[in-house]
């Protein structure tokens, strides 16, 4: 076991490649703005990359969305599908009043089921 280990190397702390030869890719920098809170976040992204136009604010979590020329850039929510409730399905189905009077009619059938029993707690 001995004759197989690396003698005055550090594992796992330093790297055996250098930066020789290693050409970086171009890069930007691009500007975020929370309006929720007011900050600015400063992404860098490759110079060729498609950039996204909202991004996480680093400080309270929200939307921020990307300046182009120091103004916000407009954003097309007309694609987005807006999330519908249980309750939403169920009014394009019935009336208010018959939802009313359905839940009458099973309150009155619960109530008939259960009998006389005594109400147990407050």
């Amino acid at each position: 076991m001995a004759d197989r280990s690396l003698r005055g190397m550090r594992l796992g702390s330093q790297s055996l490649q250098s930066e020789d030869g290693v050409i970086f890719a171009d890069r930007a920098q691009t500007t975020y703005l929370c309006a929720d809170c007011g900050r600015e976040t400063v992404m860098v992204f490759a110079s060729d990359a498609e950039l996204p136009d909202v991004w996480e604010c680093r400080t309270c979590g929200h939307e921020a969305t990307r300046l182009v020329d120091a103004k916000p850039v407009e954003i097309d929510r007309s694609g987005e599908k807006v999330a519908r409730t249980h309750w939403d399905m169920l009014l394009e189905r019935r009336t208010r009043a018959e939802l009313e009077e359905l839940l009458e009619e099973r309150l009155a059938y619960l109530r008939a089921r259960r009998g006389g029993q005594q109400k147990i707690g407050a």
